[in-house]
């Protein structure tokens, strides 16, 4: 039976690592995502391994590309990590440079023996479902993180019609970003405002699907960070203040637990 594991992102997490770590383990995480540690890389080790954590290493690559890739994948490896969760290429880099790109990043995947999953952001590679489906249907071993929140800002819209574009990326999800977008962007307010109830439906049947995706694959278990952003960028607002209109921990607190009874009731 396939098993959920609910992932902290210390993305917009202040205060001491240790103190971090805690209260991640205290509200019953499985595991973190994070960039691999620049500095405390010991710490960061101990940590992990004190709170018997999964850890998601998570990678951005810039300016030459590859060498960034690479660079950063061994990186991360170095740290055991169950999954490299990659921010990968521009969307701005030629169709024949992604094929290059994506074919050196299957062969050292391959050479690490990692899973590494690219996930679906506005900027990167990609940042479209039907750029994506392009690149997935060339490079059949492609892997991907499935934040389709940014294809709903990108596309203004709930991804209507793109279904067929849908379908193959839910067949390559095998990591989960749960936020929910919607048309004008990639954060609504709250995920439980019921004003947002279309949006929240929408990106739960998806999360379900990429779920019994992976059970039919024979997969053990899912992995799911509820990866609501901090602000100015991804937080509303309250204009004049530049205070939150909510909570970012209990945000992520809320969609993880709200998606893992989803689970554990059958939604899938």
């Amino acid at each position: 039976m396939l098993q959920l594991k609910l992932m902290k992102s210390l993305w917009g997490m202040t205060g001491a690592l240790e103190q971090q770590f805690s209260q991640i383990a205290e509200a019953g995480y499985d595991g973190i995502e994070a960039d691999p540690p620049l500095n405390s890389a010991k710490e960061f080790e101990q940590l992990l391994k004190k709170y018997n954590f999964e850890y998601i290493a998570q990678i951005h690559t810039q300016d030459d590309h590859i060498a960034s890739f690479a660079e950063q994948v061994k990186r991360a490896a170095s740290f055991n990590p169950i999954m490299i969760v990659s921010h990968s290429a521009k969307d701005s880099m030629s169709i024949e440079n992604q094929y290059v790109f994506f074919e050196k990043a299957l062969a050292l995947e391959k050479e690490i023996g990692i899973p590494i999953a690219h996930e679906t952001h506005r900027g990167r590679a990609m940042f479209t479902p039907w750029h994506t489906a392009i690149l997935l249907n060339e490079f059949k071993e492609l892997k991907l993180t499935a934040d389709f929140s940014h294809w709903c800002c990108v596309c203004e819209s709930l991804l209507e019609n793109h279904d067929k574009e849908l379908e193959i990326a839910i067949e390559r999800a095998i990591h989960i970003h749960g936020r929910i977008g919607y048309s004008g962007g990639p954060q609504v307010p709250h995920p439980l405002a019921p004003e947002y109830n279309l949006e929240r439906k929408r990106h739960e049947d998806w999360w379900l699907k990429i779920c019994n995706q992976r059970e039919k694959t024979g997969a053990s278990y899912i992995t799911f960070t509820p990866e609501y952003g901090p602000s100015p960028d991804y937080m509303h607002t309250i204009p004049f203040t530049n205070m939150p209109v909510t909570d970012l921990w209990e945000v992520c607190r809320t969609m993880g637990q709200n998606f893992k009874l989803l689970f554990q009731e059958g939604g899938r």
